[in-house]
């Protein structure tokens, strides 16, 4: 198991990720820049939840993790229904069966976030509208879209009005197709490749600043070191688990094996002995049919001698 130090992780690295959004005087100052970059607008009045999960509603219905949950008060606006809540999620799981189902587990969490804000006798209308952010070295998609934005429409009208508040951005940090901004090209490059270099203008150089900070933290250092701990042991425990089961299958299939083989001998021995009894039966058949012409040939020279 490859085990990275913390100086060389990236943004788009849970542990870094959320270490930021979770340090104290940085976690929404970070956050805050992100969106403004990925929006090109000034954010408002934000609530930052780091890690909040989203429970099943009974122990046998499936729940979600969110990294970053954040909720934001449109100005001027007073109806809960003008908020909004943005979701963001750096992913760097690109096995073929993650990305298959990435459409699918987005809407579980549109699903999940709508009932756990939706209060018991409250109307459609203060549904708050939900923004969720993926941020992946992967093209999702294969296009090679920096940003992929995904909204109901009608399919009959493209044009027809049809805003149900839910939306979904993929941002695929090696994307150039769609002419992206260049803050947001800069920005995905450097959450992929957090270095001082890659921070190439002045929000890039103060989240820097705010990064090296996190990594010389002590208290994030050990936080570190534990999970690289946990990790080692689970992989640990994974491959003590793998090894007992390939030596249980080994075991059963020798088994097997031998059981046929033993099957397959005693058809062999089986087989022999049935020829070395059809051979011993034709040796007797030759010898009688020999005795008969022996006895037959004196019967005849006597019955010669006699007259």
């Amino acid at each position: 198991m490859a085990r990275r130090k913390l100086e060389e992780l990236n943004l788009l690295d849970d542990f870094l990720f959320g270490s930021m959004v979770t340090y104290p005087g940085i976690g929404e100052a970070f956050i805050r820049i992100l969106l403004k970059i990925i929006f090109q607008r000034d954010f408002g009045k934000l609530k930052v939840i780091p890690q909040r999960p989203l429970l099943g509603s009974d122990t046998d219905l499936h729940g979600a993790r969110l990294d970053v949950y954040l909720e934001e008060d449109t100005p001027g606006k007073n109806t809960p229904g003008n908020a909004t809540i943005y979701d963001v999620e750096p992913d760097n799981n690109d096995d073929t069966k993650s990305v298959t189902a990435l459409p699918k587990r987005v809407r579980f969490y549109h699903a999940k976030i709508d009932s756990e804000t939706l209060g018991s006798g409250k109307t459609y209308h203060a549904l708050k509208n939900v923004i969720i952010i993926l941020i992946m070295p992967y093209d999702p998609f294969g296009l090679n879209r920096m940003v992929y934005t995904i909204q109901s429409c009608c399919r009959e009208e493209p044009q027809m009005p049809y805003d149900d508040g839910a939306r979904t951005l993929f941002l695929y940090t090696r994307g150039t197709a769609g002419n992206p901004p260049l803050e947001l090209r800069q920005l995905l490059t450097y959450m992929e490749h957090t270095t001082k270099a890659n921070a190439k203008n002045e929000n890039l150089k103060q989240i820097q600043s705010m990064v090296e900070t996190v990594k010389r933290d002590k208290g994030v250092s050990v936080g570190y070191m534990k999970v690289m701990e946990r990790e080692q042991m689970m992989f640990d425990k994974g491959m003590e688990q793998g090894i007992k089961q390939g030596i249980e299958q080994g075991i059963s299939q020798g088994m097997e094996q031998g059981v046929r083989q033993g099957r397959q001998a005693e058809a062999a021995n089986t087989e022999r002995e049935r020829r070395r009894a059809n051979a011993a039966e034709a040796e007797i058949r030759r010898l009688k049919e020999q005795l008969e012409r022996l006895q037959k040939q004196q019967l005849t020279k006597g019955n010669g001698g006699s007259k």
